[in-house]
């Protein structure tokens, strides 16, 4: 005799996600404010200082900018609630924030090395200061992304 489970539900029901305060006080939501603060840290310290190095520190505004972007329409979404709409939405966010996060490896190794050559090739203490702020927020920030990318998956 079959149990009243067979066949299965063929629809999908999406995993709730919290609403109001809640939001931000669960894993792995509450990595979205970290993400944007610290990213929006990286590009304005990067702004701040005289841009020397065009092609290392291009690629950090660059990622720091566009995963500021798209790192606010993803907490949008979900506060929106246009996850619902699809299935493969805890898919999607765990590739982006994994992906964010190698990106963001490379620009806060590119950002180490101009911080590094302002040290030795530029004058004044001041930029050298302001981009070793920017590489610490950007090592920061990848470790936000990464982790919000694997507590996404695994939740």
């Amino acid at each position: 005799m079959a149990s009243k489970d067979y066949p299965p539900p063929t629809t999908y029901a999406a995993p709730e996600v919290p609403t109001g305060l809640a939001f931000y006080l669960t894993i792995p939501y509450a990595f979205f404010i970290p993400e944007l603060v610290f990213g929006c840290w990286v590009w304005i310290l990067v702004a701040a200082t005289e841009v020397y190095f065009d092609l290392l520190q291009g690629w950090v505004m660059y990622v720091s900018i566009t995963s500021f972007l798209i790192s606010l329409m993803f907490m949008l979404s979900y506060l929106l609630g246009f996850y619902k709409k699809y299935e493969s939405w805890r898919v999607w966010d765990s590739l982006y924030h994994g992906s964010t996060g190698i990106l963001y490896m490379s620009a806060a190794v590119l950002q180490a090395n101009a911080t590094i050559r302002t040290e030795k090739e530029r004058p004044g203490k001041i930029f050298y200061e302001l981009n070793t702020a920017a590489t610490f927020f950007a090592f920061i920030t990848t470790f936000m992304y990464i982790l919000h990318a694997f507590s996404i998956y695994y939740h």
